[in-house]
């Protein structure tokens, strides 16, 4: 079928030489340059045809697969992972929960304790406490004191998903 294409295209290549050649203003050189862009585009388009037809996939195909592949196995959201890296971080290092993973707790707990119940956990501590209880006050308490060890192990994962949970419930 392409060998069939290609005579077509060969055949009217040669009736435009003809016809140019045959134009009296026209030069024998000019002639054949615009005989050779036309035999350009003839092939091309012949090579289009034929590579759409026997090529494979589409590229709008093959791009909307690419598109459905990357939407499969998509990863979980930047915030989600971020917090995962700050609880891990946490109880890992002293200096980290200090600085990072508890003051993003303490937050969490002010904020759920001011949408719930309508006071600011700084402003009333001993109330926050009540609603807290001791082991997740200790961790949130805005006046926590400094590790001693600011390199040695952060606070135990046990007590880091107690003190979420009891955010959680409140």
């Amino acid at each position: 079928m392409l060998a069939g294409r290609l005579a077509w295209a060969s055949v009217m290549a040669s009736v435009v030489l003809v016809v140019l050649l045959a134009l009296p203003k026209l030069s024998t050189s000019r002639a054949l340059a615009i005989w050779v862009v036309v035999v350009a585009a003839f092939l091309l388009v012949v090579l289009v045809r034929h590579s759409r037809a026997h090529g494979g996939p589409k590229p709008s195909r093959r791009f909307e697969a690419a598109l459905r592949a990357r939407n499969n196995a998509a990863s979980p959201p930047e915030e989600l992972v971020r917090m995962e890296r700050e609880l891990v971080l946490g109880s890992a290092d002293a200096d980290h929960a200090q600085r990072r993973l508890l003051p993003l707790m303490r937050t969490a707990a002010a904020a759920r304790i001011s949408a719930r119940h309508g006071f600011e956990l700084e402003r009333r501590p001993d109330e926050a406490r009540a609603l807290l209880g001791d082991d997740a006050w200790e961790l949130l308490r805005p006046d926590r004191p400094e590790p001693a060890d600011r390199h040695g192990r952060g606070v135990p994962e046990a007590q880091i998903a107690a003190a979420i949970a009891r955010i959680e419930a409140l």
